[in-house]
């Protein structure tokens, strides 16, 4: 009788430590989590999920830590290709400044569809296999061909179009007119529209490349447009002292002023880097509810960036890898430590305090942030029932693991991308004991092996 009231699932995850990174912290040691059509049906003790579903298929997860999916809320698909490659470049000559005027923009502009493409299978593959399932694309060349790589890899993103109508020495096929811009930014929106349930995974969303590329009537003709449509604008902000002068040079304001006299400083933009922030900006973030991305591996080259603070203060900040072109790990769990280094020696370490920064804070950048910087906190960023099924499973039998007191000290402290065996998107199983199961990764290697070399060219 008590089998005949047994609801239908798709899948269980049972005897798992979940750690759900929901608002009251749940911690389950013996759990199990039930899927149906991409969403959690019911999540608790193993005895009561398991007595309340009958599912189709069981994972026993044994010795395995259960948690919420990571967002890389700031990567560059386009630059999946160039790993390596500043580096070796600059190893024979000096590198030429800004990076990102001077080989970032040309090498994208250098791309086929067909390269987009490949970078975005090799992207999302290596961003699976560490435990993210969620990007927030920065804005490139052939987005259509970023949402097919995230289609067939399985992974949950929103991709953009690089969107520049002005600044100087910019690649022809990377500037279009105000008009174009628009219409492009447009276009890709309505082909990847969002659902209300949160069950469209690839989506489209718009892009803003900085203000030193951008004239203010594009600026506030996308903002508009993504307002209409519900969506959000990415962009670069207050990532270097050159655009802090270029906008008190052209509109007597610093970029955050500039942007909020425009009327665009609103919950819409999302700010990559927000490196050169201070306490009046955090107050100014918090205020019109703009999004934040911190990006570990890059920042602290460049300035002191407040993350931890605006993370305190109620800012939806997430961690970003920027993509590969620099440091070319897309293990966000590498990221989060970083950030937690750096965070420590920012704001704790001036006033000798060892212990400034709180051991799930730079995770919960990860997962919690980055969802709510993305727009998804609805659906994703917890492990809750009515969220979609977008889990990821960490071995606790590897070197690392090894003598920790937790399961969640080890989490917090010396999990990497390594440790995940299993990856799920909204339900579907995409990453099994550590492999792929959409796509052949040793093929994908394969072809980028034989195309990179032929780039070269685009940034030597």
């Amino acid at each position: 009788m008590e089998e005949n009231m047994q609801q239908q699932a798709d899948l269980i995850l049972q005897n798992l430590y979940i750690i759900s990174f929901d608002q009251q912290g749940t911690v389950i040691p013996d759990g199990a989590i039930a899927i149906k059509d991409g969403v959690i049906v019911g999540i608790g003790p193993t005895s009561e999920v398991t007595a309340a579903w009958d599912p189709a298929r069981r994972i026993f997860g044994s010795g395995q830590i259960a948690i919420p999916g990571l967002t890389d809320a700031h990567i560059h698909t386009a630059q999946t290709m160039m790993r390596g490659l500043l580096t070796t470049v600059g190893a024979s000559s000096n590198l030429r400044v800004p990076t990102w005027r001077e080989y970032l923009v040309p090498f994208e502009a250098a791309l086929t569809p067909e390269d987009v493409e490949l970078s975005g299978q090799l992207a999302y593959s290596a961003m699976l296999l560490t435990g993210t399932t969620s990007f927030f694309e920065a804005g490139g060349p052939h987005p259509e061909r970023m949402a097919a790589a995230a289609w067939r890899t399985g992974i949950r993103g929103i991709v953009s179009q690089s969107t520049m109508d002005g600044g100087d020495r910019i690649p022809a096929s990377m500037r279009m007119s105000t008009d174009e811009a628009i219409q492009r930014n447009i276009d890709v929106v309505e082909a990847l529209p969002a659902a209300v349930d949160g069950s469209n995974r690839v989506t489209g969303g718009m892009s803003l490349r900085q203000i030193i590329t951008c004239t203010p009537e594009l600026v506030r003709s996308i903002h508009k447009e993504a307002q209409n449509r519900g969506v959000k604008v990415h962009t670069h902000l207050v990532e270097g002292t050159y655009e802090i002068d270029f906008s008190l040079e052209r509109y007597g304001m610093r970029p955050l002023e500039y942007l909020i006299n425009e009327g665009v400083f609103t919950e819409t933009l999302h700010c990559a880097h927000s490196i050169l922030v201070g306490d009046e900006d955090i107050d100014n973030f918090r205020h019109y509810g703009a999004t934040a991305c911190h990006c570990a591996k890059g920042n602290y080259s460049i300035g002191h960036p407040p993350a931890l603070k605006m993370w305190r203060r109620g800012v939806a900040i997430g961690l970003g890898t920027d993509g590969v072109a620099s440091l070319g790990t897309l293990d966000l769990f590498r990221v989060a430590m970083l950030a937690r280094v750096g965070q420590q020696l920012v704001e704790a370490t001036p006033t000798h305090n060892r212990n400034g920064v709180a051991a799930a804070e730079p995770l919960s950048m990860a997962i919690i942030g980055g969802s709510r910087a993305m727009g998804l906190a609805a659906h994703t960023g917890s492990l809750e029932k009515g969220k979609r099924a977008d889990i990821v499973l960490l071995r606790t039998d590897g070197p690392d693991a090894a003598g920790y007191a937790s399961p969640e000290a080890f989490l917090y402290e010396c999990a990497s991308g390594r440790d995940v065996d299993t990856v799920l998107v909204d339900g579907n199983i995409a990453v099994s004991a550590g492999q792929l199961e959409n796509v052949d990764f040793h093929a994908i290697r394969d072809q980028v092996a034989r195309r990179q070399p032929q780039l070269m060219g685009a940034i030597a």
